[in-house]
């Protein structure tokens, strides 16, 4: 059968012709992107990049442990990224811990000690600083969950079959 599917995941740096990043992120961006899920993924958590948040934000990485703890990462790709973008606190009111991730060498100082910190390159990282926890309300973490595994759901629902993606709008 020609369009069988690998069950083996490819971890060779190429990114499945079905689910494809948006463009808007840098090279670094996507490196450090990488490693983040390669960390979290080794810790236990399940990731999801670019999920859509009930604020209108979107979370670089959003991650959801096996106990049902949410960790939303930012990613700063270089000193410029973090100094123009200001949007971080908006979302600490969707997650149980907020990080930020930057790839070794970023000047690390400038980051705000609400958040932990990730350093992190193409081929994974390291949590350096654990980021203060902030418990959700119930009603918050199951809406959460749902956008998590709803976003989850229907990605992978694309990259089984690409043509499902006219058919709907992400949560």
């Amino acid at each position: 059968m020609t369009d069988e599917i690998d069950p083996q995941p490819d971890f060779s740096g190429e990114v499945p012709a079905s689910v494809k990043p948006d463009l808007r992120q840098s090279a670094n961006a996507l490196d450090i992107c990488r490693g983040v899920h390669r960390l979290l993924i080794g810790h236990g958590y399940s990731c999801v990049s670019e999920l859509q948040l009930a604020n209108g934000r979107r979370a670089d990485v959003a991650a959801l442990s096996p106990r049902g703890d949410l960790v939303i990462v930012e990613i700063k790709s270089s000193i410029e990224d973090f100094r123009s973008d200001h949007k971080w606190p908006d979302y600490l009111d969707f997650c149980d811990q907020l990080y930020f991730a930057v790839k070794p060498g970023f000047p690390v100082d400038v980051l705000p000690d609400e958040a932990g910190l990730i350093l992190a390159d193409r081929f994974g990282g390291e949590m350096v600083r654990d980021a203060p926890e902030t418990k959700l309300s119930g009603a918050r973490r199951k809406a959460m969950t749902l956008r998590f595994a709803r976003a989850a759901a229907l990605r992978l629902s694309v990259a089984l079959d690409p043509g499902l993606a006219t058919l709907f709008t992400e949560p």
